[in-house]
């Protein structure tokens, strides 16, 4: 991976075969801002694209993940300067990335923070976590995808109180909704290591099962049951064209550990 250096974010290779991104505005609570969002998107592109990359893990600081987007610079925006220019279009660009991100997650995670973790593939919380979308409170809508994302996550009768009272809510009750994968020990960067641990985990299998995995599991929000399925065992059969399929089922049958290629 390039050594590119940013304004706005950290990437280090904590494991050969893992990048991890980290949100870099402490004085702002890493706000969400266009600056930010464009090296964000730089950043895993250049991850996705590097084949020694397995996974990405995405966090922030241990008092915020991001609390949100940047108000200072959407206040004074118009209608048809956002409309024109299709603002924050560019912030669902990280969905189309094809290796897993999990986003570790302490401290605030809010407005366009939660969206941000919930675009995600896995989300890890601290104890410390709290997500909400408290848009409502400065006269808009969530505009990053949060209506649509926390719904699918939590379903309708949740978001709908958290969308429209802007509550917060805490890590204990992300779990329990099933947004959050699980809830890490508590300390000082204990779920960036424990995400990181898990993108190693990830990396060790091969790529082209891995994003495939991540493919079909995606096309779920997408497809009807029988189309899902279809897909699915679409999917399914063309690893048999792999020469990771070969080797793990080698592997398996003769009680060893695979050796990927990635091919």
């Amino acid at each position: 991976m390039s050594s590119k250096q940013y304004e706005h974010i950290l990437t280090s290779r904590p494991e050969p075969a893992v990048t991890l991104i980290t949100l870099n505005r402490p004085k702002a609570l890493n706000a969400l801002c266009s600056p930010l969002f464009l090296e964000l998107n730089d950043a895993l592109k250049q991850a996705d694209e590097d084949s020694s990359v397995g996974a990405i893990v995405l966090t922030g600081s241990d008092k915020a993940f991001a609390a949100g987007a940047d108000i200072k610079e959407m206040k004074d925006k118009e209608f048809s300067d956002v409309y024109k220019n299709n603002f924050l279009e560019n912030w669902a660009t990280m969905t189309t990335i094809r290796k897993p991100i999990i986003a570790a997650v302490s401290g605030y995670a809010l407005g366009g923070g939660c969206e941000l973790a919930l675009m995600c593939d896995i989300i890890l919380a601290s104890p410390t976590a709290k997500f909400g979308q408290p848009e409502i409170n400065l006269g808009v809508i969530p505009g990053g995808g949060g209506s649509q994302r926390l719904t699918h996550a939590i379903g309708k009768s949740r978001a709908m109180e958290i969308i429209l009272t802007g509550r917060i809510f805490t890590a204990e009750e992300a779990e329990k909704w099933g947004m959050v994968s699980r809830i890490v020990g508590e300390g000082e960067g204990v779920v960036v290591k424990d995400a990181v641990a898990m993108a190693k985990e990830i990396a060790s299998k091969g790529q082209i099962a891995v994003q495939a995995c991540k493919e079909v599991v995606n096309a779920a929000y997408e497809l009807s049951l029988n189309e899902g399925l279809r897909f699915e065992r679409r999917i399914f059969h063309g690893m048999f064209a792999t020469k990771d399929q070969k080797e793990g089922m080698a592997a398996f049958a003769e009680k060893r550990k695979p050796n990927f290629t990635h091919s």
